[in-house]
């Protein structure tokens, strides 16, 4: 088995070279007129697209807010059904769920590594 913080190293250079390979292109294309050009055509349809966009909002405004309340119960519903989840696996419990048509749902879990 391979040490973890060889691991670590290795992608942390290849993000390196990532990076520099997207500054490169990104230089390359701040060079090309014509891309400027469509970029400032770009931001002035942008603008236009959420004038509209807002316009329809405002007939909009009841169901937008149903729409916000929605997004925070289903938040707070998918935070529980990962602490549940957690709880019976860590018990050993087998963890599973059906949807309405019978198709069964295993919890995929990740590690994340932040900065301390």
């Amino acid at each position: 088995m391979q040490d973890i913080q060889e691991i670590w190293g290795r992608i942390q250079v290849i993000k390196k070279q990532q990076k520099d390979l997207r500054g490169a292109y990104k230089d390359a294309l701040r060079a090309s007129q014509e891309y400027l050009e469509l970029g400032e055509k770009l931001n002035t349809m942008r603008a236009r697209k959420k004038q509209i966009e807002a316009t329809v909002k405002g007939d909009f405004a009841s169901d937008f807010t149903k729409l916000d309340d929605l997004k925070i119960d289903l938040e707070s519903d998918m935070e529980i059904l990962s602490d549940i989840a957690m709880t019976k696996l860590m018990k050993g419990e087998t963890v599973e769920v059906k949807d309405e048509y019978d198709n069964v749902y295993e919890p995929i879990f990740s590690v994340k590594f932040k900065k301390t």
